[in-house]
């Protein structure tokens, strides 16, 4: 039996077999291993679908190293996924990288009395001495990161945070495409304007950094609001079902997050595949707790803790920098209660950790089989 046929207008466009992104997952902002995100960006190209490599956490020279390696085990289509802050820390751009404990000194008073009175509490180990803020990543120096991207020409840029408006005229005199992703239909449209390729919404439903609105009352709207500039669908897509939905509603593919983590070569940890496969729809919680934005992961103790606080997040990246600590000092103590990641509302429908190639073909084949066989046939319509 030969392989299934699901392709859109964003097939011609990439260049691509399937209309299935993978959303760009990779470091953290302190550049702690997560796993093998080159590995997932491969795996997703070669079966035929995109594979987007997340580079926030990177170092630039990590960045390029990244890009380079995909060339060289793929020439299929590929995406780099960057974060765009509008502010960056004051004062460490051009220093030496900083042990992330002595960052911890430099918080406010009332964060470094919290982070210790957490570690009192819960009898934690300190921060590991090793663990250090590197000042040349993606995110603390976007613009150099951008300019990487174009110079070794990326197929498809993508702003997984932040306006790509500014870097889109560059990016199309050098053979790049952009994506820009959005919550909201307001931000689609300005996406849109800015001249960017393509627009994802992802609804309230998605893993890491999300929006208010869910994903069915978006993508309609977000769609009007980009016209004509396509779209795809994001947040709560798991199976063949939820890219159907997105089809129907008028995108032209998918960008899929945490089905894409929980695979064998997802970036995630161990315990947080875990938390994922254990998961049901109400596993997850949004708060400001783990980058000082609105991300949705799993729900640990940590959330507890964070909320008793009564604290508010630092500003991003700030935020990212003490959470981390905290999360170093849980894991080295052996507090897993207190540990969870970036993960939407659809892990409750993930069973299995399986290896990317036969997670997308396993949403191609059941969104083929959806729009072939399964539509409702007691519907009447005239």
């Amino acid at each position: 039996m030969g392989r299934s046929v699901l392709r859109t207008r964003l097939c011609d466009m990439l260049g691509i077999e399937y209309p299935i992104m993978s959303a760009g997952m990779g470091p953290n902002l302190i550049g702690e291993p997560v796993g093998a995100p080159v590995d997932l960006v491969v795996a997703v190209s070669e079966a035929g679908g995109l594979g987007v490599l997340g580079g926030s956490g990177y170092s630039l020279g990590e960045l390029r190293e990244a890009i380079r390696e995909i060339k060289a085990r793929t020439k299929k289509p590929y995406g780099v996924d960057l974060l765009l802050p509008k502010n960056i820390m004051e004062g460490l751009e051009g220093q030496e990288d900083i042990p992330l404990a002595k960052v911890i000194t430099l918080l406010p008073q009332e964060y470094q009395d919290w982070f210790a009175k957490v570690r009192k509490e819960l009898d934690l180990p300190p921060v590991d001495p090793e663990l250090l803020v590197k000042t040349d990543t993606t995110t603390m120096r976007p613009k150099e990161a951008v300019a990487i991207c174009l110079e070794e020409k990326v197929p498809l840029f993508a702003a997984g945070l932040g306006d790509p408006g500014w870097m889109v005229a560059d990016a199309h005199a050098a053979g790049v495409k952009v994506l820009g992703i959005s919550g909201n239909a307001k931000n689609a449209g300005r996406i849109a304007k800015s001249g960017a390729d393509l627009v994802v919404a992802q609804g309230h439903e998605g893993g890491g950094h999300t929006g208010r609105v869910g994903t069915m009352a978006l993508i309609p709207q977000a769609i009007d609001a980009a016209a004509p500039t396509p779209v795809l669908g994001a947040g709560g897509i798991g199976d063949g079902r939820g890219v159907a939905a997105c089809l129907a509603m008028g995108c032209i593919g998918a960008w899929v997050g945490t089905r894409f983590l929980a695979t064998t070569e997802g970036g995630a940890s161990d315990l947080c595949k875990g938390r994922i496969l254990d998961s049901t729809d109400e596993g997850t919680k949004v708060s400001t707790l783990y980058t000082g934005k609105t991300s949705r992961a799993n729900i640990s103790r940590f959330h507890e803790i964070w909320e008793a606080s009564g604290l508010t997040a630092l500003p991003f990246p700030l935020q990212v920098l003490l959470s981390s600590a905290l999360l170093n000092c849980f894991v080295k103590g052996g507090k897993e209660e207190y540990v969870g990641g970036f993960a939407g509302q659809v892990s409750g429908l993930i069973h299995e950790i399986k290896p990317a190639a036969e997670v997308l073909m396993d949403l191609v084949d059941e969104t083929v089989d959806i729009l072939k066989n399964r539509l409702p046939r007691d519907v009447e319509v005239g």
